[in-house]
């Protein structure tokens, strides 16, 4: 089964989902700003993950645990992190931990990635990813995935494809000039499988509500128990995607999710389903991060 790859801003989750399951532009010299209408806002927030439906007979039981999630400019490019903890639950199997720690780094023009993974079960290592992949544009837009862990690994991208915040950015773009359907193949570096084509249905645009509640929830969140209500109280859409295996050239989606897109870039609740069960991702804590000084 292949997993989530989609939005660098904390959609990557679902990825992670896949261990547990399977057991059963050039360099800127200037000062970086953004807003929230004019540009993505870098930020580390905090979601609960749970599983919030099942088919009767499916193997899983329960999901839940937590991911901290962190996207920011640097002086080159985009940096994300990524950091799951979840633990499941079987009917007929003893219950697993697994962490993940996945890492990326996408320059400004979006014709690079790096990218790094590692995963634990219950505490130990079982997987570790690490690699580049590269587009370029003198080749109609074809590109190349080297990965150094593991070694002698590498394939071809097919041209158009896209990296997470490239995708983001054009995701953004659809919704705000009124598309209603998006289709894209993604490489985000999470896996050894390769890319995903991504087809979403955009929603009409939702202006806030007069005043957002806080959504902590007695959870300690980031930094103490920020949630900065600013960072969602601008207009969004509900986006809908579905995920195809390009490597398996299916006819039918992997899995489909449902979450909030906010034009700032973040991403708020959503809910990912898979054939025997359904997954909620909630944002519990959320505050900016200050973009680099790059004057020197």
């Amino acid at each position: 089964m292949t997993f989530l790859k989609t939005l660098s801003l904390a959609i990557l989750f679902s990825a992670w989902l896949a261990p547990g399951i399977a057991y059963a532009q050039a360099q800127s010299k200037t000062t970086i700003t953004v807003t929230p209408a004019q540009s993505l806002i870098p930020h580390k927030a905090l979601y609960e993950v749970k599983m919030v439906s099942g088919k009767s007979g499916s193997q899983m039981v329960n999901i839940a645990g937590k991911m901290f999630y962190e996207w920011k400019p640097s002086c080159e490019g985009w940096i994300t992190n990524h950091r799951f903890s979840l633990n499941y639950e079987y009917a007929d199997n003893p219950s697993l931990n697994v962490t993940s720690d996945f890492s990326t780094f996408e320059n400004f023009d979006s014709q690079m990635l790096n990218f790094s993974t590692r995963r634990k079960r219950d505490g130990e290592v079982y997987e570790e990813l690490r690699g580049r992949a590269a587009i370029n544009s003198a080749e109609n837009g074809a590109g190349k995935v080297v990965y150094s862990i593991p070694e002698n690994l590498s394939f071809p991208l097919d041209p158009g494809t896209l990296f997470p915040t490239a995708h983001t950015m054009k995701l953004l773009q659809q919704a705000k000039s009124g598309k209603k359907f998006f289709t894209a193949r993604i490489f985000d570096g999470s896996d050894s499988d390769g890319a995903v084509d991504i087809t979403a249905f955009i929603s009409e645009k939702n202006l806030p509500p007069a005043s957002i509640a806080k959504k902590s929830e007695g959870f300690k969140p980031v930094s103490g128990g920020t949630f900065d209500q600013s960072l969602i109280a601008v207009p969004s859409w509900k986006v809908r995607m579905a995920f195809f295996p390009v490597k398996d050239k299916e006819a039918t989606s992997d899995y489909e999710l449902s979450m909030v897109f906010h034009e700032n870039g973040i991403i708020g609740d959503m809910v990912i389903e898979y054939a025997d069960f359904s997954v909620s991702q909630k944002l519990i804590a959320i505050e900016r991060i200050a973009p680099p000084n790059c004057k020197n």
